[in-house]
């Protein structure tokens, strides 16, 4: 089956929630796995574990974020908060007619699924993180943070946080944006070591002047391309990019779990060549104490951070392993 198509016999629905809706793909039946995507992505970046996971006897669920694809985007910024998005996956599951699922998460959405164990751990009964490892709440307000990163240059995620600063730059040319940030941060089209990083902005510049040009990542087609730039032209990028801007929010919001460990049992899956493995390589270290329940951690020699596009075959098997050898009730 090509991989424009694995997808094609999931169902669509849109399910109530806190946002307004939520919109879902929906494959396979069995115990309730929730799929959430991060940024800038949609439930299609899920296209291969679909499959997969419906294949191996889960009902496998792709959702939209709120501000994302055919879900709803509420206008106020504070919105989507890191709480409301959690709220948004239990109405999920609720909708859905279950009481508890195994959430699994990439980039923002491991964020996403992790908060999700922390906050309610009587729906979320085992978790997985892909290429963004689990940071508990804790330390200095985040934007702080990010604006000491960098020196003259100034961190991605900072340039982010300025209400309609990146829009203006992407909006005029998603799908060309698209691209060259996908394959910036991809193994086989990222910059060689010494080369301007991508993750920052020089002095009177934008993102873009550091993406490469001219080739796609292997994982991705011109018609994989299409999907994803189709929905950003539909929707804009401000219901995206209001996630960033929610950072210090959310820190005050996760205060009363400072530190916490997420106790549920876990996975991590991670790229090598991705930078949010090398920068946050402590985190990972400190899963003994953060991540108690891990049941695996893998690193991924060669891989950057769509990971599940660019290793679709061996992250499958690896998720499918893991689901498999959850205690018994787990993911009932």
């Amino acid at each position: 089956m090509s991989r424009d198509t694995r997808a094609a016999d999931a169902t669509h629905r849109l399910v109530p929630s806190p946002a307004g809706r939520i919109h879902l793909v929906e494959q396979g039946s069995g115990p309730l796995v929730l799929l959430v995507h991060g940024f800038p992505e949609s439930w299609y970046s899920w296209r291969h574990q679909l499959h997969a996971l419906a294949a191996a006897g889960y009902r496998a669920v792709a959702v939209d974020v709120r501000g994302y694809g055919r879900s709803s985007r509420p206008q106020a910024p504070d919105a989507y908060r890191m709480l409301d998005l959690v709220e948004d996956n239990v109405a999920v599951v609720h909708a859905l007619g279950e009481r508890t699922a195994v959430i699994v998460g990439h980039d923002w959405g491991s964020a996403i699924a992790a908060n999700s164990a922390l906050v309610r751990p009587d729906v979320f009964r085992a978790v997985g993180l892909l290429s963004v490892p689990y940071t508990p709440r804790g330390g200095p307000r985040p934007s702080e943070i990010f604006a000491r990163m960098g020196g003259d240059e100034e961190f991605y995620v900072s340039y982010f946080q300025e209400p309609g600063r990146a829009e203006a730059e992407i909006e005029p040319d998603v799908r060309g944006w698209l691209a060259g940030f996908y394959a910036a941060l991809s193994a086989d089209t990222m910059a060689a070591p010494g080369a301007p990083d991508p993750h920052f902005v020089g002095p009177g510049g934008t993102l873009r002047d550091r993406f490469p040009a001219g080739r796609l990542p292997g994982w991705l087609s011109e018609n994989e391309l299409d999907v994803y730039a189709g929905e950003f032209e539909r929707t804009g990028l401000t219901g995206a990019l209001n996630r960033y801007r929610n950072m210090d929010r959310d820190w005050q919001d996760l205060a009363a779990f400072d530190g916490s460990p997420v106790t549920q049992p876990s996975l991590f899956v991670g790229g090598a060549l991705d930078a949010s493995t090398t920068w946050l390589a402590d985190a990972i270290r400190a899963y003994p104490a953060t991540l108690p329940g891990l049941v695996s951690s893998h690193l991924l020699d060669g891989c950057g951070h769509w990971i599940q596009q660019e290793r679709r075959d061996e992250v499958n098997e690896i998720l499918t392993g893991w689901l498999s050898a959850l205690p018994a009730g787990t993911t009932a």
